[in-house]
């Protein structure tokens, strides 16, 4: 469900049905974002193409960048996917469902970042930067943080904005995860 028309699966040609298809075999089912790039594929490409950019250097940092930055929009969507993905591969459930506890000076340094550049992109001074420097982080990892936040807004508002619920997949998360990254909007019902 959306709030725009979408072209549907089986109607889908050329690069939007590629799209479909890549996806699809990827993650074994269409997730709901990703119709919303039906009529605009090349977005969906470059998008693709600037997320996997921004992933290179340190993916834990960018997971953690993103999820704070996910929550402090209020998307449950991307809280949700990025969150899940924090958990398997670098906190697990019960880390991410308790965040920011636990994290050493430098992770909330990076979530303070990743929050203060949503909420407020202007506010953001040089003792922000410079207090990063301090814990370790060079300038390219502080750029690394604020660009996975500001990515975040572009992809968590176009998400929001078009009405795309979290996939009903979602639901088989640990219930104390699922329900610290459910945000925003509530998850799809199961069967919908």
């Amino acid at each position: 469900m959306t709030f725009i028309r979408t072209v549907p699966e089986p109607e889908a040609e050329g690069e939007t049905a590629a799209i479909y298809a890549e996806v699809r075999g990827s993650m074994g089912y269409l997730p709901n974002f990703v119709p919303l790039f039906s009529e605009r594929p090349e977005v969906f490409r470059a998008w693709q193409q600037l997320n996997g950019a921004l992933k290179t250097r340190d993916l834990r940092r960018y997971e953690l960048a993103t999820v704070a930055a996910a929550k402090a929009l209020g998307s449950s969507y991307c809280a949700l996917s990025h969150g899940k993905v924090l958990a398997e591969q670098f906190l697990g459930p019960d880390a991410v469902a308790d965040l920011p506890a636990g994290l050493d000076d430098v992770d909330l340094a990076v979530v303070a970042l990743a929050e203060k550049v949503v909420r407020d992109a202007s506010s953001v001074t040089q003792a922000d930067v410079d207090g990063l420097r301090e814990l370790g982080l060079d300038d390219a990892e502080i750029v690394d943080v604020v660009l996975a936040a500001a990515a975040r807004c572009f992809f968590s508002k176009a998400v929001d904005a078009l009405g795309a619920l979290p996939d009903g997949t979602f639901m088989g998360l640990d219930p104390a995860l699922r329900e610290s990254l459910t945000v925003g909007r509530p998850i799809e019902p199961r069967g919908a």
